[in-house]
Order: C-alpha cells, then sequence, then structure tokens
C-alpha cells in the first residue's frame, strides 16, 4: 500500500514565489517535522517556492532526504492582477473549472499539470511520498482522488495542514493534521 503525504506549508511572510516563514512559520516547520517523523517516509517533492521548502527543511535533514522541487506543485496563480473581490473570483473557479483571469490559471489546467506527477509517483517504487505545496494546488491534488473535496474544504485548510492518501485499487484521503 502506498502512501502519499499532502502537505500544505506553513504560515509565511506573504504570497511572493520567494515568500519566507514566519517566526510561527518556523516554528510550525518543527512541529510538521516531529508529526511526520515516525511515518516511513522515503521520497520528499516540493513547490519550488521558498515557503514549502523550508516547511518540509527540517523533516528532510531528519529523515537524511532530499528536497525534490517540482514546478507542478508550485501555487495555482488566480490571476496577475489584484482583485479587491479575490475570494469570490476564487470560489467561482471551483464551480467553474474552465474559469480564468487576466496572467492566472484555470483549476483544470492546475489539475492537468499535477496529475503527471501523481502517476509518476503511484508507479514509482517509493512507498510513502511527501508533497509539499499550496492550499489552492493541495485541494485541486486532493480533488483528483475525491470529487468532492472544493472552496469549502480549501476554506477549512490552515497552515500547514496534511492530508494522507492511500493509494489502492479504490484511494482513500484522510485530514491527518491535528
Amino acid at each position: 500500500m502506498k502512501s502519499i503525504l499532502v502537505v500544505r506549508h506553513c504560515k509565511a511572510s506573504g504570497q511572493e514565489r520567494n515568500a519566507v516563514l514566519t517566526k510561527e512559520g518556523l516554528q510550525q516547520s518543527h512541529d510538521l517535522k516531529n508529526f511526520l517523523m515516525n511515518k516511513p517516509v522515503d521520497r520528499i517533492i516540493s513547490s519550488p517556492f521558498t515557503r514549502a521548502v523550508d516547511s518540509i527543511e527540517p523533516l528532510a535533514k531528519f529523515k537524511d532526504l532530499p528536497i525534490e522541487k517540482d514546478d507542478r506543485l508550485a501555487e495555482r496563480i488566480l490571476s496577475s492582477k489584484d482583485h479587491p473581490d479575490w475570494l469570490k473570483l476564487l470560489e467561482h473557479s471551483f464551480y467553474d473549472f474552465e474559469a480564468v483571469l487576466e496572467g492566472g490559471e484555470s483549476n483544470r489546467k492546475a489539475m492537468e499539470r499535477v496529475r503527471p506527477l501523481l502517476k509518476e509517483i503511484i508507479a514509482s517504487p517509493y512507498q510513502c511520498i511527501v508533497l509539499v505545496t499550496h492550499g489552492n494546488l493541495m485541494t485541486l491534488l486532493l480533488k483528483l482522488f475525491d470529487e468532492r473535496m472544493g472552496f469549502s474544504e480549501w476554506k477549512a485548510l490552515s497552515n500547514p495542514d496534511v492530508y494522507e492518501v492511500t493509494v489502492q485499487e479504490e484511494s482513500r484521503i484522510q485530514r491527518i493534521w491535528k
């Protein structure tokens, strides 16, 4: 049985690609390590965004595993422009998967971006893989295993958060973060 631990990054100073973890986020990264250290993790793949890599670094050091950076785990960009009603626009994107704003990516495209990575992981010999990503993409990734995942589940995510996907004939997802 294969296990995929899908992790949302710890609290960060912003949404930019190079945003660093806050003081609280740094503590959370150690809490995350303590939470996952007894799992038989044999591979770690992360969004290349600084906040994602820094969130999993304590676990990677503890397990003596490299952090593989993969652009397919980068956050979905809603728009390249600021929108005061961004939350409403994000909610709409969960009902219209083709909706795309200027400079943004539709939910459908983001799911198409991450799907090949999941296929590669499922076909790989690794048995317990950590994927570190961002809230929107995490929800879409989990939706590939359980179509009920949507906007309300995105809103309920915490920083950090962890879901376990058990891959078998019928995959099962479960939120395991405390």
